[in-house]
């Protein structure tokens, strides 16, 4: 830009009488100017698309990254909570028994915010299907309804058989559902007998020496699938009245299962839980402290991730300096001629600002568009497959959250005004005589 680029009506300054909407709009047009490739500039046109572009990337990056922390805790969360409870009720001691389940499923019922409750048992057993391999496996005992008093959705993720645990053969205890991958494992299909050894019922031998195990057989009535790994690889349902045979309990169960109105109030529930039940031996254990270690790092993981990313927006800030900086040193005569033509010296800095924050928008409003449709794509089209047995699901989840994002816009655009603070000054520095004599 020429001292002739700025057009000033005949009879007026650039400064004029009127106010400071002439001055107002007299900065929209040079800044407009200044952004715009010319010949004689195109350096600095190049380094304005690559200020804009760093923006851009860095906002991508942060709104995609932040969607796919967002997706995971929401994805492992439902996932969790299709086996387990919002919360349990259970009990201190050795045994780990709830003796009175009854009356304790009684009080829950009592409390609003408690919406079904069920007793459960959860013991270990070691299963084998007649081959040489057998497995450790966790052995759930629920309830036998789908309806209104089921706490979790496991029931619905049934992909063959039913909680009839119905049995075709007569040689067998009674009917077990494995998880998918635990009976691929074992080549256990429905119809098939499996052996499991149970911890209780062991019965000492004086003969040998040694305690001998009891032997349980079952009839394989189905299979699920939750999509959670470590449930389809590790459980095998079983009903719950035998589930008390197996594991020893008698008429006593492991625990009480609950589901609340609300998942995020399960600890302040199970707190009043317990003192309506008078304290120990009685306990609460709600889902978020069941999980706590994996929630806790995967909000460390996201906000550690989001700082990283955010040095690529700040990255991108060093860069709208350097273009506004040689801006300045390209514009000197021009805006020394501006100076001395009336331009006031607030004027200037606030020319140079918006040179930045047009930058820092433009940037944003790409980045954000470009974040928003990639985080979709990864999303609906699973592109990022994950292994399952490392991170308990099978694919890349993203789930953009729209305070996340007005964060990071707003940071962003932040960033790229305070970018502009030096490079402003430095401008409005400028002594009109000095810049137009060394020109």
């Amino acid at each position: 830009m020429s001292a002739t680029d700025v057009t000033v009506p005949a009879g007026r300054s650039a400064a004029p009488s009127g106010g400071h909407k002439g001055i107002r709009g007299l900065e929209l047009t040079i800044a407009a100017r200044y952004l715009r490739s010319r010949r004689s500039s195109r350096l600095v046109s190049l380094i304005t698309l690559i200020a804009t572009g760093g923006v851009t990337v860095g906002v991508m990056a942060l709104i995609v990254v932040m969607g796919v922390m967002n997706g995971l805790q929401a994805d492992l969360r439902e996932k969790i909570l299709v086996a387990s409870p919002h919360l349990r009720v259970l009990t201190f001691g050795e045994g780990l028994r709830l003796d009175d389940w009854r009356r304790v499923q009684a009080v829950a019922a009592e409390h609003p915010d408690v919406l079904a409750s069920a007793p459960f048992v959860l013991s270990q057993g070691l299963l084998s299907a007649g081959h040489d391999y057998s497995q450790g496996v966790a052995v759930l005992g629920i309830q036998q309804d789908t309806g209104a008093i089921s706490v979790t959705a496991l029931p619905r993720h049934f992909m063959s058989g039913d909680l009839r645990f119905a049995t075709t053969r007569d040689d067998v205890d009674g009917g077990i559902v494995l998880g998918r991958r635990l009976a691929e494992r074992l080549s256990a299909f429905p119809g098939d007998k499996v052996t499991m050894v149970s911890p209780a019922g062991s019965r000492f031998n004086a003969a040998v020496g040694t305690f001998v195990p009891k032997y349980w057989s079952f009839e394989v009535t189905g299979h699920f699938e939750t999509g959670m790994y470590e449930y389809d690889n590790t459980y095998a349902l079983l009903p719950r009245p035998l589930a008390q045979t197996y594991a020893g309990l008698d008429s006593a169960v492991s625990g009480l299962d609950l589901r609340l109105r609300d998942p995020w109030r399960a600890p302040g529930v199970g707190r009043e839980l317990e003192e309506s039940l008078g304290g120990y031996p009685y306990r609460s254990l709600d889902w978020q402290s069941q999980n706590a270690s994996l929630f806790s790092a995967l909000k460390l993981e996201k906000l550690a991730m989001g700082l990283i990313l955010l040095l690529i927006v700040i990255v991108a800030a060093f860069n709208i300096v350097s273009t506004l900086t040689m801006v300045v040193t390209d514009k000197t005569r021009e805006i020394g001629i501006l100076r001395a033509m009336g331009f006031p010296a607030a004027a200037v800095r606030r020319l140079f600002v918006l040179q930045g924050a047009v930058i820092g928008v433009v940037g944003t409003a790409l980045g954000s568009a470009l974040g928003l449709v990639l985080a979709r794509l990864i999303d609906r089209r699973q592109l990022i497959r994950l292994d399952p047995s490392v991170y308990f699901i099978d694919h890349l989840p993203v789930r953009v959250d729209p305070v996340d994002v007005a964060l990071i816009v707003g940071a962003s655009v932040l960033v790229a005004v305070l970018a502009t603070v030096y490079p402003a000054r430095q401008a409005a520095g400028l002594a009109p005589v000095e810049a137009i004599r060394w020109e």
